[in-house]
């Protein structure tokens, strides 16, 4: 008996939890699922496998949420890690938690990659755009595109398949490039490139329509917030800071796990205040 209180007391916190985080949630695209992709910084194999430790991180994090998830384009690094990649993370309000994820992740550790074990700091940047939910979000003149094909390729250089079915889709106007080559299909990398080329130009819209509006010292708040977001230490100590609200933890390990709600709470609380 007391254990199903403890379980209906568990699932009712979880559901106050959930509206107080979408209570934060005003904006127009929150509600949309989000598209998200990694890259790592200079620095060769250290950065790359600091780009597959976040792509995990946020994996975890989509299937303790219940989100699915589609990986869009993937490229393995020579020896380890990831040289980018892009995954679909679908569900309601994932663009909402997510986009506070938008920026410059840092990470501090003695580098298994170092015979020295000597401590490297690598970099890897994360960008979160909006999945639209329909056509009429975005237009594009398809004169306006340049689609070239080519073989895709995995880890080390070895082709995934013998046929150009990879997909580069570059939108001349605004210089966005895409790609895409986690199928075997040409037909299904061109959707999938197609799909991420629109939320980043709706994303796009967005960011100028808010410059317009927004005043002198707002737009300086905002670069600010789009440089480095959070320290990741795994040597001297533990610990996992977000550099614009403060908020912290030790459990580091808990984080790499996919346990960032409270960085995401943090992160729109603050915004709230602003």
């Amino acid at each position: 008996m007391a254990g199903d209180i403890n379980i209906h007391a568990e699932k009712f916190i979880k559901r106050l939890e959930d509206f107080e985080f979408r209570s934060f949630m005003g904006e127009e695209e929150d509600p949309l699922s989000a598209i998200l992709t990694i890259h790592p910084g200079a620095g060769g194999t250290e950065s790359q496998d600091w780009a597959s430790m976040l792509l995990r991180m946020y994996l975890r994090w989509a299937e303790e949420h219940g989100y699915g998830t589609d990986t869009m384009d993937y490229q393995g690094g020579d020896e380890a890690g990831i040289k980018s990649a892009t995954i679909e993370i679908s569900g309601e309000y994932a663009y909402g938690y997510l986009k506070s994820e938008s920026g410059v992740h840092r990470l501090v550790r003695i580098s298994p990659f170092d015979a020295s074990s000597r401590r490297h700091t690598s970099f890897a940047s994360v960008f979160v755009f909006p999945e639209t939910d329909d056509d009429l979000r975005v237009e594009i003149d398809p004169d306006d595109l340049k689609i070239d094909t080519y073989r895709a390729s995995g880890a080390g250089g070895q082709h995934v398949n013998k046929t150009s079915s990879a997909v580069r889709v570059t939108h001349i106007p605004s210089g966005i490039v895409v790609q895409c080559q986690s199928e075997r299909s040409q037909f299904k990398n061109r959707e999938s490139a197609m799909k991420v080329l629109k939320a980043r130009l709706y994303q796009k819209a967005i960011e100028e329509e808010r410059e317009k509006l927004a005043e002198v010292e707002a737009s300086k708040k905002k670069i600010e917030w789009g440089s480095q977001i959070r320290s990741y230490v795994f040597h001297p100590y533990n610990m996992v800071k977000d550099h614009r609200t403060g908020h912290e933890t030790s459990n580091i390990n808990a984080v790499m796990d996919g346990a960032i709600d409270p960085f995401i709470q943090a992160f729109l609380g603050h915004r709230e205040g602003d």
